[in-house]
C-alpha cells in the first residue's frame, strides 16, 4: 500500500487591531491599570518607555518657553494624547494646538495641531521613522525631533503622501521658530540638555512619563 504524506497545517493568527473608540472605551471600563502609560499606534496598544532625565528636562524647558511666548495665541499640551486617525492615538512629548474650548470633549486632531515636538536620548527607545511617518500621513505640518545625545534638533515640514518633503538640522547654538509663529524664537541649546558639557545623567527614571 502506498501512503501519501499530508503536510501539516499551520495556523496563522489574525491580528486584532483596535480603533481609537475601542481603546478609549477599554480605558473607561478600567481594563488598563491606572498607572500604565499607554498609546494606540496603528491599532496596537503600546506601553510608553520611560523618558530619560535629559529629555524630560528638555521637554519641560521647551514647553515652558512655548507657553510663555504663545500666551493667548496657542495651547501647549505636554505629554497628552492627540488623535491622528481612527487607529492612532499617540502621546507626543509636546504639541502646540489651536486655541479651542472643547478639548475636554475630544482629543486634538491633525486640524488642531501646529507643531509636535519629540525628544530622546536613547534611540533604542524611540522609533524615529515610525513616529515621523505617522505624523506625516496625518498631515501634521511641522515636527521637531530633539536628539539630546547629538545636541541637535531635526525640523520636518511639508508632508505630502505620508512623507515630509523638507527638513533641516539645527545645532545647539542655533535658533529655531515654529513655522506657524515665526516671531517665536527658541535657542536650541537651552532645551536640549541641562548640562552644557553633556555630562548629565541621561538614564531613564522608572515611573517617569513619556
Amino acid at each position: 500500500m502506498t501512503t501519501t504524506a499530508v503536510p501539516a497545517q499551520t495556523f496563522t493568527p489574525t491580528r486584532r487591531r483596535f480603533t481609537v473608540d475601542e481603546f478609549l472605551a477599554m480605558d473607561q471600563a478600567g481594563i488598563f491599570h491606572p498607572e500604565e502609560r499607554l498609546e494606540l499606534l496603528d491599532g496596537d496598544v503600546c506601553e510608553i518607555a520611560p523618558i530619560g532625565v535629559a529629555s524630560a528636562h528638555g521637554i519641560d524647558i521647551v514647553g515652558r518657553e512655548l507657553v510663555y511666548q504663545l500666551h493667548e495665541r496657542a495651547l501647549v499640551r505636554v505629554r497628552g494624547l492627540v488623535q491622528l486617525d481612527d487607529l492612532n492615538l499617540p502621546i507626543p512629548d509636546s504639541a502646540v494646538l489651536r486655541l479651542r474650548d472643547d478639548y475636554r470633549r475630544a482629543h486634538p486632531t491633525p486640524a488642531d495641531i501646529f507643531l509636535i515636538v519629540e525628544a530622546y536620548d536613547n534611540p533604542k527607545q524611540f522609533d524615529r521613522n515610525a513616529r515621523l511617518s505617522r505624523y506625516a500621513a496625518a498631515g501634521i505640518p511641522e515636527v521637531w525631533i530633539a536628539n539630546v545625545a547629538a545636541r541637535q534638533v531635526e525640523a520636518f515640514h511639508d508632508p505630502v503622501d505620508g512623507v515630509y518633503q523638507s527638513s533641516r538640522i539645527v545645532s545647539a547654538d542655533g535658533r529655531i521658530s515654529p513655522r506657524a509663529f515665526p516671531d517665536i524664537v527658541l535657542t536650541v541649546g537651552e532645551f536640549l540638555l541641562g548640562d552644557p558639557a553633556g555630562e548629565g545623567d541621561d538614564t531613564g527614571t522608572p515611573g517617569t512619563d513619556s
